[in-house]
């Protein structure tokens, strides 16, 4: 029985072996990803002497079962993912290419998987458990059913494993993800009009919270800066660092600057285009001009000394606005 999130991945030492070499094409296990029916993806090691290509199926040996998938990424020594291991993991191998017996046994299988499915949810029902089923994935030798789950919290379903053991005769795991992980499963467009990050090319998410998106000088609307599964955006997270380095030299907003046009506020800065918005003192007007063509005055008594504290990323909103963007922290 486990409970872990898809982007758990575990490493082994040969991973570290592939980068010993001075020719990738001399080393005997190659590092690779492999994607079940299900959408989820682990890492493997496959033989080179299988000469296995990106899309090419496979069976795999994961730990006591053979499973099946499908090949969707090689790694080359210098682009090895950062992955975890724990003492009780180890990296799958695969077995050997998928023949056509195989391929038939898979889509066996998946319609198996769609019955287990179907008997999970009764189950589920039947114990009135507060989860989300989200797929079932049966290993390639029927010895192990896995199935996914979504929950607001913890659930205790050590009955469900139970009762699936018995009712399906083979050796049951649940598995419960967060809500990131579920979208990376089921898929989707950003409102940039590209594929989701998290089905891309994410492997792990990272912690991510309202600051990133003020530092990055984005409204804090939770309509604006929160993805499909009603999160904060992953981009917040990887861009971050970028932004940080483009607010250098950068006047805070409440700054003081002297201009061509005179001395004023500033009121707004465009990090990516390095302008700022000022309100001049004499006339009122906002005009917008580059960063280089401004000088920081009475710095001593206008400077904002270090970010802001974490009480002051929610002033200026409402009590409903402000809790909302706490949620998309959870």
């Amino acid at each position: 029985m486990e409970n872990s999130g898809q982007n758990s991945q575990p490493q082994s030492p040969v991973c570290d072996a592939q980068c010993e070499g001075k020719d990738d094409s001399l080393h005997k296990d190659i590092l690779c990803e492999v994607r079940v029916d299900t959408g989820s993806k682990y890492l493997a090691l496959t033989p080179s002497s299988l000469n296995l290509k990106e899309k090419d199926w496979c069976v795999i040996r994961k730990e006591k079962v053979m499973d099946y998938g499908q090949i969707v990424k090689i790694f080359k020594c210098a682009h090895l993912p950062k992955v975890k291991q724990t003492a009780e993991e180890s990296v799958p191998n695969v077995d050997r290419k998928a023949t056509m017996q195989d391929q038939s046994k898979a889509n066996e299988n998946l319609m198996r998987a769609k019955s287990a499915l179907r008997t999970a949810a009764q189950y589920i029902q039947n114990l009135n458990l507060p989860m989300k089923l989200l797929n079932a994935h049966y290993s390639l030798d029927m010895k192990l059913a896995t199935f996914q789950f979504s929950a607001p919290g913890r659930v205790d379903f050590r009955e469900l494993v139970k009762q699936l053991s018995h009712g399906l005769n083979t050796r049951v795991e649940l598995r419960q993800i967060g809500v990131r992980d579920e979208t990376a499963l089921l898929g989707g467009f950003g409102v940039c009009g590209e594929i989701l990050c998290c089905c891309r090319f994410i492997r792990e998410f990272a912690p991510i919270n309202v600051r990133m998106a003020k530092e990055q000088d984005l409204a804090l609307n939770p309509a604006n800066i929160s993805g499909i599964c009603n999160r904060l955006k992953c981009c917040l997270k990887y861009e971050h660092k970028g932004y940080l380095e483009l607010e250098k030299g950068m006047p805070r907003r409440g700054a003081f600057c002297d201009c061509a046009e005179g001395r004023g506020r500033v009121v707004d800065r465009n990090l990516l285009a390095r302008k700022v918005s000022i309100q001049l003192e004499d006339t009122g007007k906002t005009i917008s001009c580059p960063v280089e063509e401004t000088r920081l005055v009475y710095l001593e008594k206008y400077k904002m000394q270090g970010a802001p504290e974490a009480a002051d990323l929610f002033e200026g909103l409402n009590e409903e606005e402000a809790k909302a963007l706490k949620e998309l922290e959870e």
